[in-house]
């Protein structure tokens, strides 16, 4: 069966009749709905809690409050006694500082007072140089006290930094803009050249290859712990176990653990009296070099080196080796020279310890 829109349009109105009919009977029947009352509760009732809960919250959050001015009360005092514990701890830190370098200081004093006032005195991070004049019966000289604070303010240098080549003390010091210098081991001329004698050390290392020490030389330096090492040594090995940083050879030993050595013969009256040059050290591990003033090498002015033995142990030193003297003994300190050298000038030698500041 086929349905014309005209015929579906009757339909739909068929359909929708009694709808519309209702709902022109309800507009006008007027008719009213009433709710009863307790659809609408009083607003006193409906709000009876909220001034307990608000009450409530109000004590949690006065009680809070209260809580936090507590604990910000108790961090102000956690605060203050902390900075006063620091403070504290500070003063005791120092104090203790000050008592832990307190003996080294009063040994200080002891051996100082030994060497007499000082005359001039170089200070900075890393060293201390003090500079004292030395005046006995028959000789006068200088004394050189160093105390090393770091591995930077002392080392050995060649002449004009090369093997076979020499240059005064005070040129070496001028090159290299040290605060003091003095001349250092031993050496031989060959060839128009200047050559260190026997064993020598730079930067850790065998110069021309170990020697075993002969005829009463000796080995002296420092290690890397800026200690004096030396003494006579048969095998490499023997000497590498004390670690040299630098050092350069000479005779002969003079002092050990603060006890004169034996002088061998040939030295005790070849010369007899000469300028001399002479490292010892402390047991602090400072350093002391003497460089005695001499007229010539004739043995007829200088000291011996049994005087230089007394006065090593008069300064309170503990170990003590001879270096190079005679026209080689040179002290250089700010920028002079200190001694008289028995040349009449200074003589140019191959090794050279300088100090830094």
């Amino acid at each position: 069966m086929t349905l014309t829109v005209k015929q579906l349009n009757r339909l739909c109105l068929l359909a929708s009749a009694p709808f519309f009919g209702m709902l022109v009977w309800l507009m006008a029947s007027n008719i009213s709905v009433t709710l009863p009352g307790s659809a609408y509760p009083e607003p006193a009732l409906a709000n009876a809690g909220v001034p307990a809960i608000t009450g409530k919250l109000m004590a949690g959050l006065d009680h809070a409050k209260q809580t936090a001015l507590e604990t910000a009360a108790s961090l102000k005092k956690s605060i203050a006694l902390y900075s006063a514990t620091n403070k504290s701890i500070g003063i005791i830190v120092s104090i203790a500082a000050g008592q832990a370098d307190r003996p080294y200081q009063i040994y200080d004093r002891r051996i100082t007072r030994k060497i007499g006032a000082p005359a001039e005195q170089i200070t900075s991070g890393i060293i201390r140089a003090q500079l004292f004049t030395i005046h006995a019966q028959h000789f006068n000289g200088y004394a050189l006290k160093v105390k090393l604070k770091s591995p930077d303010a002392m080392k050995m240098v060649l002449g004009q930094d090369e093997y076979g080549g020499a240059e005064t003390t005070l040129a070496a010091v001028q090159r290299y803009g040290a605060i003091a210098g003095v001349n250092a081991g031993g050496f031989a001329d060959d060839g128009g050249k200047r050559y260190p004698l026997s064993t020598t050390v730079m930067n850790g290392h065998y110069l021309n290859g170990f020697e075993p020490s002969f005829k009463d030389l000796s080995f002296v330096g420092l290690n890397d712990k800026m200690e004096l090492i030396g003494g006579q040594f048969t095998s490499e090995s023997q000497l590498d176990k004390l670690k040299p940083k630098f050092g350069a050879s000479f005779v002969p030993m003079l002092l050990k653990n603060g006890l004169p050595l034996p002088i061998p013969d040939k030295w005790q009256t070849n010369p007899l009296r000469a300028p001399r040059t002479v490292i010892a050290n402390y047991k602090d591990n400072q350093l002391l070099f003497l460089v005695i003033d001499g007229r010539s090498e004739n043995g007829s002015s200088g000291a011996t080196l049994k005087e230089v033995q007394i006065l090593l142990q008069r300064f309170g030193a503990v170990d003590g080796y001879n270096l190079d003297g005679g026209g080689s003994s040179s002290l250089i300190f700010n920028g002079r020279v200190v001694n008289h050298p028995s040349d009449g000038q200074l003589r140019p030698v191959p090794t050279h310890f300088l100090f830094f500041k």
